[in-house]
């Protein structure tokens, strides 16, 4: 799940770690009075989307009197900032968080991540603070540096010491940028998130070591132990097929292909959307129905689909283990008859109860075309959309 910048910052200032003051508007009169509230000679007008890269689409204005302030805010609200995060279509910004100026005289980056590798949580950062941490990766390699953590005594003081050396704090604030990485650590872990970034961390003339951006993404696995977090959640920056599709208990991801997909398994999904390409297609979704779906669940995820206007073909790959071939047939005849479903259809079956279910379609009278394999199948339906 992701949540907006200055939530992330409300978050962090719990922990005692430095951000700015600011203030969330939602219409240009807020941001005004949000702007008097502080009192800065500068002030910060940022978009706030579900996306990086705002900076360099528009989205960070920096206002030297309250004129500059209601100017911004006006151009902001409402228009569809792009940035290479959103895609072309951009996202449409609701919400500005106003937030006072600081004198930055270097910035830096400082992230937390899962390492899938080492199974544990790594630390990085870079002098190279303000721009894409995947570009400095790509060009300079070597200008970030990494800290993996034990997971039994977590962050220590002299790992988060060392990497203060390693990016060149000012040797005066090392101390501050140890306590920063120590309270983003413990954010990072008692919110069990997926991604702290903080991008950039910034040493402001005044000597403080603060961040002026953050991005906290948190695993959505274990929002059932933060029902605080969960108030964060901002449904108009989410699809809104993925969010029917979490009602249903559905792992669904929109994609920008014409063939529907409705997979079993997480990783037959990812091999079906691979199969697909391999024969010039190009899959519309990610969809996994799990291995406990009912004849309700299979009917919603067909109206999922096809609520995608993109969709020319339904793709329906199933491996029954715990699923019986049955069920999803059933649900499958349900599902058509119930959407009038007319664009065209490759069923493949295989595991419990297949024949079955093999059974089951083909009486049902509907015009359902039957793949004997994955590869069959992906043949199939694209040849009947293309």
């Amino acid at each position: 799940m992701n949540i907006h910048e200055y939530q992330g910052k409300e978050i962090l200032r719990s922990y005692g770690v430095s951000v700015p003051n600011g203030r969330v508007a939602f219409t240009v009169e807020e941001a005004v009075e949000a702007a008097k509230e502080l009192g800065s000679n500068v002030c910060v007008v940022k978009a706030q989307i579900h996306a990086g890269g705002r900076g360099k689409a528009g989205g960070v204005k920096v206002a030297k009197s309250l004129e500059e302030v209601r100017t911004y805010a006006s151009e902001l609200l409402g228009k569809k900032l792009v940035t290479h995060q959103t895609g072309p279509e951009g996202k449409e910004v609701k919400r500005l968080l106003i937030e006072e100026g600081c004198d930055i005289k270097k910035e830096y980056y400082i992230g937390l991540v899962v390492d899938r590798a080492t199974s544990r949580v790594v630390l990085m950062g870079s002098e190279e603070g303000g721009t894409e941490i995947e570009e400095v990766a790509a060009k300079t390699p070597e200008k970030i540096f990494k800290e993996y953590i034990d997971p039994a005594v977590g962050l220590q003081a002299f790992q988060a010491r060392r990497m203060a050396f390693n990016i060149n704090i000012p040797k005066e604030l090392v101390n501050q940028a140890v306590k920063f990485m120590m309270g983003l650590y413990q954010v990072f872990v008692d919110k069990d998130c997926s991604i702290a970034e903080i991008n950039p961390l910034v040493v402001t003339g005044d000597g403080k070591v603060m961040a002026l951006d953050a991005k906290l993404n948190f695993d959505s696995n274990a929002l059932y132990r933060h029902k605080e977090l969960l108030e964060y959640r901002d449904l108009d920056e989410e699809d809104p097929k993925e969010i029917e599709a979490s009602k249903y208990d559905l792992n669904y991801i929109s994609l920008d292909g014409n063939i529907g997909c409705m997979v079993n398994g997480a990783g037959l999904a990812m091999a079906t959307m691979d199969i697909i390409k391999y024969y010039g297609g190009e899959p519309a979704n990610f969809l996994d129905v799990g291995g406990g779906a009912t004849t309700e669940k299979v009917t919603e995820a067909f109206k999922i689909i096809l609520s995608d206007p993109k969709v020319k073909g339904i793709f329906v790959n199933i491996f029954g283990g715990i699923m019986k071939c049955d069920v999803i047939a059933t649900g499958i005849v349900e599902a058509t008859k119930q959407v009038g479903l007319n664009l065209p259809l490759v069923v493949r079956l295989e595991g419990t109860n297949v024949e079955l279910g093999k059974k089951i379609l083909e009486e049902s009278g509907l015009n359902i075309t039957a793949a004997e394999s994955m590869a069959d199948g992906a043949q199939k339906i694209v040849s009947l959309v293309s």
